[in-house]
């Protein structure tokens, strides 16, 4: 399982000289992301692509000062491995940190970070490229497949999410010499049915070559130096312009919807760079949480930054976000913890006029009378009438209880025939598309996320937390679950609880491996052997998490979902810092 963070033992003491040849860390990811497809094959007929292809030149006085004296420019002023391969910042900030760990290169932290934003900035990926492997950088568990070849999945993935190599573009002898780098490091994946060399499984029936030529072949084709999506974006990219107010729209689980404001100002003398001032309010709670910090944009559209209640919290925010071609949104994942477990999902609104971020109620009943709303965004008129207020057929708006800058709290009457499905809402002319569902009744209730994670520790090892939430949903037109027209009608309160998984004849996991709190959050038991569990046996183990909602007037609704409790991750080479 990747989720288990496993990779093969090393062998650093004999292979330092392969080492320096290496461009790339064969680093474990433990965040992982959703299903892509290979990028375009550039066309090799485009005159810039091929005189591109030969490799980038590095014209950076730092990054040569901080590199040449081990890749050493030529007369192009290309420099050896560097120029011919192209990254997302996190993949190269991990190239710095292994040069630094075994290679004894000198750099200071001050010339890392100027290296690095070159390096980004000019051997990056296109947006294009980037998207289907943003959930590595933004630290998400998700399963991980690469549709694009199947062998070439299952040999890098043996060891590592294979969506680390889809973060990098290189030139085919570039492929080549990453993988002559992984069998001098690690000899042990050169053995066996599926390894770098041996039998290859299925594919030994087609061909005679090893599965690691097929590998670079595939990567060489599908994953060049050069795209055409490299060559608009390089000559396209702007600098970054953010400077100004920003409407916040999110969810964070477990806590629901999160609206607020970010206000960014420009850093004297540092190039992309910013200072933020944020206020998040948490819809369900009215909580509200005031941040500042510090961020930086690599590649023309890649945000990272932190940012925290106060000056070196270790609760600060990790966030990772694209911007946008028009530079008016920004999409991403915030998040914290000893693991990146706990995350908001945020889209950050340019605020130049009236701004519509969401309500507090995500879901109104056929119906219902004198429901209360909150509509939160920015710009919001100070004066609303009741006639400056629409929600879609079938509701009405009966009164302004209050209205400031940031919200609006209205009344609205719900027709008890008005059909189900979603609604927008405007203010004024701005509009946040699908804000409600109008529904008739509750079919079900599921819990997310639908596989969840969770690691013992807490001597030495911190531990990995897991929060759940319970979401209500309705069939929708066509009465059936799991279809196109499903209604999310928002998070609910329930009863929680936890279950055996079953998979062996004698089960007792639930006995040792945590708790679940009544607001779904999942606190994992010490790690180590566990003298009260029968043959010493450590804390781990699987479960099912359940919850069970009563609507109002209706029968018990459950919904459940499996929860992995294992060892902590004793080794965590993933580990990244961009935009410290």
């Amino acid at each position: 399982s990747e989720l288990e963070g496993k990779g093969p033992s090393t062998m650093f003491t004999r292979t330092r000289c392969i080492l320096a040849l290496a461009l790339i860390a064969p680093a474990l990811a433990i965040a992982l992301v959703g299903v892509v497809s290979p990028a375009p094959v550039a066309a090799a007929a485009a005159p810039v692509l091929v005189q591109a292809a030969q490799g980038i030149p590095i014209t950076s006085p730092e990054v040569r000062q901080a590199c040449g004296s081990c890749h050493v420019p030529d007369a192009q002023g290309r420099m050896s491995r560097i120029s011919y391969r192209r990254a997302t910042p996190e993949n190269w900030e991990l190239t710095i940190k292994r040069m630094l760990s075994l290679n004894n290169a000198t750099i200071t932290p001050e010339q890392a970070r100027v290296v690095l934003k070159y390096l980004s900035d000019n051997l990056g990926l296109a947006p294009e490229e980037a998207r289907p492997v943003m959930g590595i950088a933004e630290r998400r568990l998700d399963d991980f497949t690469y549709t694009g070849d199947t062998p070439t999945h299952n040999l890098c993935n043996a060891c590592h999410t294979v969506g680390r190599v889809l973060s990098e573009r290189r030139t085919p002898e570039e492929w080549g010499l990453l993988i002559a780098m992984h069998r001098g490091v690690y000899p042990g994946i050169d053995g066996g049915s599926g390894g770098f060399r041996g039998r290859g499984g299925a594919t030994a029936t087609a061909t005679t070559k090893q599965p690691m030529d097929l590998a670079i072949e595939h990567l060489s084709k599908a994953f060049p130096l050069m795209s055409t999506e490299w060559a608009e974006w390089s000559a396209a990219k702007a600098p970054a312009r953010l400077a100004g107010r920003w409407a916040v729209r999110g969810h964070q689980t477990g806590l629901g919807p999160v609206y607020g404001e970010v206000v960014m100002t420009a850093q004297p003398g540092l190039a992309d760079g910013f200072t933020t001032t944020t206020t998040l309010t948490y819809a369900k709670t009215g909580k509200t949480v005031k941040l500042a910090g510090r961020s930086l944009v690599y590649t023309g559209f890649q945000w990272r930054g932190r940012s925290s209640e106060t000056p070196d919290s270790p609760d600060s925010w990790r966030e990772v976000a694209m911007v946008s071609r028009d530079q008016n949104e920004i999409t991403g994942r915030w998040y914290t913890g000893a693991y990146a477990e706990t995350g908001m999902d945020l889209t950050l609104t340019r605020a130049l006029g009236p701004v519509v971020s969401g309500t507090d109620v995500l879901a109104l009943k056929t119906g219902a009378t004198a429901q209360t709303i909150k509509i939160y965004g920015a710009n919001l008129p100070l004066k609303l009438a009741v006639a400056d207020i629409t929600a879609g057929q079938g509701v009405t708006v009966k009164s302004v209880v209050s209205s400031t800058a940031t919200m609006a709290t209205v009344t609205v009457d719900v027709a008890p025939d008005a059909r189900v499905g979603p609604r927008d809402v405007t203010v004024s002319g701005a509009a946040r598309l699908g804000a409600l569902a109008i529904y008739d009744k509750v079919d079900g209730v599921k819990v997310q996320p639908r596989t969840g994670l969770a690691r013992v520790g807490g001597d030495p090892h911190p531990k990995q937390f897991q929060q759940f939430e319970a979401v209500a949903f309705s069939n929708g037109l066509d009465g059936k679950a799991d279809t196109a027209d499903d209604l999310m009608l928002g998070m609910v309160d329930v009863k929680w609880s936890i279950e055996e998984y079953s998979a062996t004849f004698v089960e007792d996991d639930i006995k040792f491996v945590g708790t679940i709190s009544q607001t779904g959050f999942f606190t994992p038991n010490m790690e180590g052997p566990n003298p009260e569990r029968s043959g010493n046996r450590n804390n781990i183990g699987d479960v099912y998490v359940v919850a069970d909602y009563t609507p109002t007037g209706g029968t018990v609704l459950r919904g459940r979902a499996h929860l992995l409790v294992t060892a902590p991750l004793y080794m965590d080479w993933s580990s990244t810092e961009v935009g410290r």
